[in-house]
């Protein structure tokens, strides 16, 4: 009980984003993201997606202390709460049609990592498609989420990357392990760090990825991969579960299960992958 009151209040003394304060934490980066903090919103992705039809530029930035309506992964809620979580999407813009962006949660991933390790996180890892887990002695917990909404007109590819990230152990009864970022850090970090270290490794990576796709960044991935060679199922709606080895990810950012069969290329779509 004690280390868990420890880690809450390593989150407890966070002050909720002031956008100034982050403009001075992003430095030579301020320039590149205009960031709202909303005191509450129905979900940062479809507040976000409403000013992107208005126009406002690539780099704008949402987060709110409060969701009403977040949302995850295969139309899962994600709720957020002061100081216990960070919600936030970030509005970036391509060339070319939504084809040529497979990988891109990926990618966002190995930004979330190594913002958590720049942080001081240790046992950060990655799960396929759009997860962040942490290590748990032998097993893995969630402690992030990613989801990205893809929109393409004659200019280009728009995308809403929705990101939640526990900065304490959530309390509520989960279907699946989850853990916080307080659990991972040595020392309490303060909000404007977080989200200052991620968005600088966001416009890193996004940047890479604009100009070599996930290929360029598919050995990082499998860098941080959690459960690469291992014994894993594949779980789709209505079907039964596919059995194999891991391989990891192709150039497209597609799963490589190694079954009896031989090797099945997995599309993100409505699935979800598990350990054996």
């Amino acid at each position: 009980m004690a280390a868990r009151s420890t880690q809450r209040s390593k989150i407890r003394r966070m002050a909720l984003i002031d956008p100034v304060l982050l403009k001075t934490r992003l430095g030579n980066l301020a320039g590149r993201f205009d960031v709202d903090a909303l005191d509450e919103c129905d979900s940062t992705n479809s507040e976000l997606l409403r000013r992107a039809e208005r126009g406002v530029p690539s780099g704008s930035v949402i987060v709110a202390d409060r969701q009403s309506a977040g949302r995850g992964r295969r139309g899962r809620n994600w709720l957020s709460s002061p100081e216990s979580s960070l919600t936030f999407s970030l509005l970036w813009r391509f060339p070319g049609n939504a084809s040529t962006l497979s990988g891109l949660s990926l990618s966002v991933g190995i930004a979330l990592a190594e913002a958590m390790e720049s942080l001081g996180a240790r046992g950060v890892s990655l799960k396929w498609p759009n997860d962040v887990l942490l290590r748990s002695g032998d097993d893995f917990a969630k402690l992030a989420g990613i989801l990205i909404e893809l929109s393409s007109d004659r200019r280009g590819t728009q995308a809403i990357i929705g990101i939640g990230l526990n900065l304490a152990p959530p309390s509520d009864d989960l279907p699946q392990p989850a853990a916080g970022l307080s659990q991972a850090c040595p020392l309490p970090v303060d909000r404007h760090d977080v989200l200052s270290a991620i968005l600088g490794q966001l416009a890193a990576v996004l940047d890479d990825f604009t100009v070599n796709r996930f290929f360029g960044l598919k050995m990082k991935w499998h860098s941080y991969h959690a459960w690469q060679d291992q014994a894993v199922q594949v779980l789709g709606e209505g079907e039964d579960p596919k059995r194999g080895r891991c391989l990891g990810v192709d150039d497209d950012g597609a799963l490589l299960l190694e079954t009896s069969a031989g090797i099945e290329r997995i599309f993100s779509g409505d699935v979800s992958l598990r350990r054996a």
